[in-house]
């Protein structure tokens, strides 16, 4: 009993007969935070990241980049009883060959990180989670990152002609598109239903899948659709697949597009810059952009890192008396295929 204090009411031990460091409790409690701010930051990131599983993505094992490949159309043919069959050109039916072949590389840009000191007394008088709140702005801002890359690929894409110039049998194969809304039109809704059925005309004769289109537009053109069209596009009565008009999330699609919106368009932004770290082109004059259709191919993703949290050690946290969080993305984009992809203008 020598490790009891006897008092009126019983005895107290004085010590564990397992005991537990002090710093153990400390990383204890720490991994514990560390697990649950991740799973917050990731919640964060997926809720706010739209382009994400809207077009392709690769993800790098062992590697600074990746090959997006994609071919030309072929012809069909009549045989000839007793000819051989050695696969045809698709420039000349007659001489053995194959589709043409076009390949698009796409490295990784430098490492995406997004941080915040969390300084210990200002947690213990905050009448809030302070660590969720933070979780939750890391992982916005590397869903905001991501969309704002992708879109501008995007809409690069509409601006190519396609990376396979050999024409063949079928004529040679198409580019991107741009579609007029109009000066003044990116809120029209009317001109943009119109822009939607002139996308898919255009997506349709190019054979692109009529599967996995979509579109993203400004929250005040989403509204707008809302608000000014009728029935031909709204879902006014809550189900499974339709929203309401109360909420905000009646509009559903309009001529098999589904539409997104997102502030992470380049909507109207002018002349954007490269930044250091970028190792893509996400430049360009995005002065009359007002929205993006496009298909799934129009794009690729590669990533090394996938969003992840990283916090200070139990030294750090002693000098600085709080921790140091990092959330870091290692990704990167360009345009694929532009015959998937359509910029709308309004300039």
């Amino acid at each position: 009993m020598a490790n009891t204090l006897v008092t009126p009411i019983g005895r107290v031990n004085n010590t564990s007969a397992t005991p537990l460091a002090l710093t153990e409790a400390y990383d204890t409690k720490y991994a514990t935070y560390l697990k649950l701010f991740t799973g917050e930051m990731i919640k964060a990131y997926e809720s706010a990241c739209i382009a994400k599983d809207t077009v392709m993505n690769r993800a790098l094992r062992n590697g600074k980049s990746a090959q997006f490949i994609y071919t030309g159309r072929m012809s069909a043919g009549y045989h000839v009883p007793g000819t051989p069959i050695l696969g045809a050109s698709s420039v000349d039916d007659t001489k053995p060959g194959g589709p043409p072949v076009a390949e698009k590389t796409i490295v990784m840009d430098d490492l995406l990180v997004s941080s915040a000191f969390v300084y210990d007394l200002d947690e213990t008088l905050a009448h809030y989670s302070l660590r969720s709140e933070i979780s939750a702005k890391i992982g916005y801002a590397l869903a905001e990152a991501y969309d704002k890359k992708i879109f501008r690929v995007i809409a690069k894409a509409a601006r190519q002609a396609h990376p396979i110039t050999a024409a063949n049998v079928n004529g040679a194969e198409p580019g991107g598109s741009q579609i007029q809304l109009g000066s003044g039109n990116e809120y029209n809704a009317q001109a943009l239903v119109d822009a939607f059925f002139e996308a898919a005309s255009i997506l349709d004769e190019k054979n692109v899948p009529k599967q996995g289109r979509h579109a993203v537009l400004s929250p005040r053109q989403y509204y707008a659709l809302i608000s000014q069209v009728d029935t031909n596009i709204l879902n006014r009565d809550f189900g499974n697949t339709s929203g309401n008009l109360t909420s905000g999330e009646g509009l559903y699609e309009i001529a098999g597009i589904k539409i997104k919106r997102s502030n992470n368009l380049p909507f109207k932004a002018g002349t954007i810059l490269a930044e250091n770290g970028e190792r893509n082109d996400y430049t360009g004059d995005f002065s009359a952009h007002a929205g993006l259709i496009y298909a799934k191919e129009a794009a690729g993703v590669v990533e090394a890192i996938g969003p992840q949290i990283q916090t200070t050690g139990s030294d750090v946290r002693t000098m600085y008396q709080g921790d140091i969080i990092v959330g870091r993305l290692a990704m990167g984009a360009d345009w694929v295929n532009p015959a998937a992809a359509i910029e709308l203008l309004a300039g």
